[in-house]
């Protein structure tokens, strides 16, 4: 289960940044997580609260953004919505789409106090 590794580094970065910005609690943290990221958030929202307890994220709300999948197709220029990795372009049938957007995850938004 990698979710539970994200959280942790999720932990992480919202440590550092809490030293470097001077803030003392995470009320709220956003994730966006792309449609194609092969992370389960039904995993996230399980693991969130027993990875950050005992730190400043404690009871914190999860908020999770899914954000589709884009892809440009190298043959053809044309941007479709991509429901899996690896399909053709939906305009030409090209097999070289390039994916630009819906496969990483990040720290959206922090409310902190």
């Amino acid at each position: 289960m990698h979710e539970l590794s994200l959280l942790w580094s999720v932990r992480e970065t919202l440590e550092e940044q809490a030293l470097e910005h001077k803030f003392s609690k995470v009320v709220q943290v956003t994730l966006e997580i792309g449609r194609l990221a092969c992370v389960e958030t039904a995993a996230l929202r399980f693991c969130f609260d027993t990875v950050m307890k005992d730190s400043l994220a404690e009871n914190a709300e999860l908020v999770i953004l899914e954000i589709k999948g884009v892809g440009i197709c190298r043959q053809c220029g044309e941007r479709s919505e991509m429901e899996s990795l690896y399909i053709p372009c939906t305009h030409c049938g090209s097999l070289h789409v390039e994916l630009v957007q819906g496969i990483g995850m990040k720290i959206k938004d922090l409310i902190v106090i």
